[in-house]
């Protein structure tokens, strides 16, 4: 170990007393030479420090991302509100039309009305209507939609009329059951009897009629009623036997919670 450490600086002494008697000349010949042979690696450094700083230039702070979240967060909301709204104005357009081309195939002469109030302590009881008598709307004219019946008019003032839900106990409509021979009288019951708010009970049907879960129930338009045949009602959710008679309990078809726009049957065409 030692005589490598004698031979090392023997070699640089050597070296120095060879670089003290070159001249200038050659002095400057070697250094450029030196330069020459490390000129790579000082290029690859340059190159390597300059993408360093490029990248570095290209990244955000941790404040510019979180902005650039709440904006794209803001932007999310904002399509799918517009996309909710779409889809409203959708739903709009294909119920108007619906109830456009019913109006244009119905047998009877139709008036679109559209529902303007609710009584709160009556909700399956009565509607108020924006049509009246200067309308052309009289006392007992049914009130239906293309999906089915929804009542009857009772008080009718000039631009307003009170419409008494098919779901009412006082409003009674003879009905029958399609695929049978069966009929009776359709009323709604009382919500402190059923429990159950809208539900309607169609009785005097035979004690032991051949009746299931999913009929429907159209109206059947006796000479005296109000009513015109043929219109849908509800569906049969149950059918009981009774010691005199059968009943059959009825989901109405019309959901009256949700409906806005309704015609009221002003006569023939």
């Amino acid at each position: 170990m030692k005589k490598l450490n004698i031979a090392l600086l023997l070699a640089v002494i050597a070296g120095a007393i060879y670089l003290s008697v070159l001249s200038p000349v050659e002095m400057q010949s070697m250094q450029g030479k030196f330069l020459s042979v490390l000129a790579p690696f000082f290029r690859t450094g340059t190159a390597v420090q300059e993408q360093l700083g490029s990248m570095g230039q290209g990244l955000k702070t941790l404040d510019e991302l979180e902005a650039d979240n709440r904006k794209l967060n803001e932007q999310n909301r904002e399509l799918l509100t517009t996309n909710n709204l779409l889809r409203e104005i959708e739903s709009e357009n294909n119920r108007l039309r619906s109830a456009l081309e019913y109006r244009e195939r119905s047998v009877f002469r139709l008036l679109p009305a559209r529902i303007i109030s609710r009584d709160a302590s009556t909700w399956w009881n009565t509607v108020r209507i924006n049509r009246g008598f200067e309308d052309g709307v009289e006392t007992d004219q049914p009130v239906l939609t293309e999906i089915g019946l929804v009542g009857k008019t009772t008080t009718v003032t000039k631009n307003e009329s009170i419409v008494v839900l098919v779901t009412d106990e006082t409003c009674r409509v003879a009905a029958k059951i399609e695929g049978t021979r069966e009929q009776g009288i359709l009323s709604g019951k009382r919500i402190q009897e059923s429990g159950t708010a809208g539900e309607l009970q169609l009785n005097f049907l035979t004690k032991n009629a051949a009746i299931e879960a999913g009929q429907k129930v159209y109206s059947a338009g006796v000479s005296s009623g109000v009513f015109p045949s043929g219109i849908l009602v509800g569906k049969v959710k149950e059918f009981r036997t009774r010691p005199l008679d059968g009943q059959a309990l009825v989901e109405p078809a019309v959901d009256l919670t949700q409906t806005e726009d309704v015609f009221v049957v002003v006569g023939a065409k």
